[in-house]
């Protein structure tokens, strides 16, 4: 089976005026025109997909359901928690969270325990790590501007090469030492050997006690897959007179100095006030008529992606393994995740005796995994599922492959120099806001996306948050403190 891009529609001279236009309908977008038609004010959704949800949508084939990328609902932010469960009810799942790491043919449980490592790595190894990590705290590397010696600071180099560096390099594609350090300040904030100590010898219970994400043990899901939540906000923000257009793929932003003025998308101009964007900046750059100055168009280079593309295969066996989802470290494997959908819900897999499996690959869009025709990934798929020991190859049924593009915003040497000259150009066009993973450039999970969102409609209202300094990746969300209504208006006044 192939995705691919919805055609693009014919030309047309008809105006579609609303008082808002957001240009993506994943969570953040949606979220901006929840929060918008909430308050009676409507807009008009841009997507370029045949679905709404962007990452976050479900895909079906042969009534088998797949999760792009594995989504946990799962947050500290009260707002967003209330949102996920007001929409969803009775169909959002508490779901409990296995997963483990696949390293030198050993997996190991993660989050890690303690004996479970001892036994994986040996007596010898785990002292190695132990001293490694010593040196690291006694005589760290400074400065630490790479993702590389970030880690090594907090758990020892030995440590690194064992539990990050393998898994880090197949997810980018690039050395550890060229990723930079923000990006670990960002997703793995908390995270230390002092809290994987505490939760592998303390086991807390459910709402007990402050968690790092990394090592929360349950999570919301909904029964259909993520897509499931998306499509009904759609239809809720539908209701109250938004409208969503699908296979709209934007071809034109028509600006001036000082404010955007349409949007052009499958052929049609949509006029607004107002405009939020969460497309890929570099496409938003690009998009531009007329071009805008030299300095905002060689930002265009300064924007890299990482894509990934999910080979899923209806096995026959049920239960083949407990986990959710497993890192798969091992450099003899290409395969660098494995999402288990029938443990995610047992709706995903509608025929009892079958497993669905999603086993990703990341890649560069154009490379030799991007472009591999989809018989010879899926046979890979099946090698390799096989080798690693979680199903038998002649339990193969059927097979799909879904190919992401720019699914992962890059954090190399030249991102921050772009971002500088978005914001520069932002300051002057008075009308556009960016929100979400792709339009801010920033690896945000599907609630920060949609915090983001609420704030921009909130922006349009007549707020003025800066989305670009609310740091809440890493200092409320992942370390555990709750964002509530009175942090926001908090953040207003300041």
């Amino acid at each position: 089976m192939q995705y691919s891009d919805p055609p693009t529609a014919q030309p047309s001279s008809t105006q579609n005026d609303a008082p808002v236009v957001i240009l993506g309908a994943g969570p953040a977008g949606l979220t901006a025109a929840y929060e918008l038609s909430s308050k009676g004010i409507p807009s008009v959704l841009l997507e370029k997909e045949t679905l709404v949800g962007g990452l976050s949508r479900t895909l079906e084939h042969n009534g088998y359901l797949f999760d792009i990328g594995g989504h946990r609902f799962y947050t500290k932010l009260t707002m967003v928690e209330k949102i996920w469960r007001e929409i969803l009810g009775e169909d959002l799942l508490e779901r409990p969270r296995l997963s483990r790491i696949f390293y030198r043919s050993r997996f190991f449980q993660y989050p890690l325990e303690i004996s479970n490592v001892v036994s994986g790595l040996g007596l010898l190894e785990c002292a190695r790590c132990g001293l490694s990590f010593l040196k690291a705290k006694l005589f760290p590397q400074r400065p630490e501007p790479d993702f590389e010696t970030w880690v090594s600071n907090r758990f020892g180099r030995r440590l690194f090469n064992v539990f990050f560096r393998t898994y880090t390099e197949k997810v980018w594609g690039i050395p550890c030492n060229k990723i930079k350090a923000e990006w670990a300040a960002q997703r793995i904030r908390g995270l230390s050997v002092t809290a994987i100590l505490k939760s592998a010898l303390k086991r807390r219970s459910a709402g007990g006690g402050e968690q790092v994400r990394t090592l929360i043990r349950e999570f919301l899901y909904p029964r259909k897959g993520p897509g499931m939540m998306w499509a009904r906000m759609n239809e809720i923000v539908e209701s109250r007179g938004c409208r969503t257009e699908l296979g709209a793929n934007v071809e034109k932003i028509l600006w001036k100095p000082g404010r955007i003025e349409a949007v052009v998308a499958g052929g049609r101009t949509y006029r607004a006030e107002h405009f939020v964007s969460s497309m890929p900046i570099r496409e938003l750059i690009e998009k531009l008529d007329p071009a805008p100055p030299e300095w905002l168009r060689g930002a265009v280079d300064d924007f890299h992606y990482r894509d990934f593309l999910t080979v899923a295969l209806i096995l026959k066996g049920e239960n083949l393994f407990p986990d959710n989802w497993i890192y798969v470290h091992d450099p003899g494997v290409a395969v660098g995740r494995i999402q288990n959908y029938g443990n995610w819900s047992p709706e995903m897999v509608p025929e009892p005796g079958m497993s669905c499996l999603g086993l990703e690959y990341f890649c560069f869009e154009g490379d030799g995994l991007w472009t591999a025709p989809d018989d010879d990934l899926i046979r890979r798929a099946i090698s390799e599922v096989g080798r690693l020991g979680l199903a038998r190859e002649d339990s193969f049924v059927d097979g799909a492959v879904l190919r992401i593009p720019k699914a992962y915003p890059v954090y190399d040497d030249t991102y921050q120099r772009g971002l500088d000259a978005t914001k520069r150009f932002l300051a002057e066009v008075g009308n556009l806001q960016l929100i979400g993973r792709n339009g801010m450039h920033r690896y945000n999970n599907q609630d920060h996306s949609m915090l983001m969102g609420m704030l921009a409609a909130r922006n349009i209202m007549g707020a003025r948050f800066d989305l670009w300094s609310l740091n809440i990746d890493s200092e409320h969300v992942e370390e555990g403190r709750e964002i509530t209504e009175a942090d926001i208006a908090a953040m207003e006044s300041t």
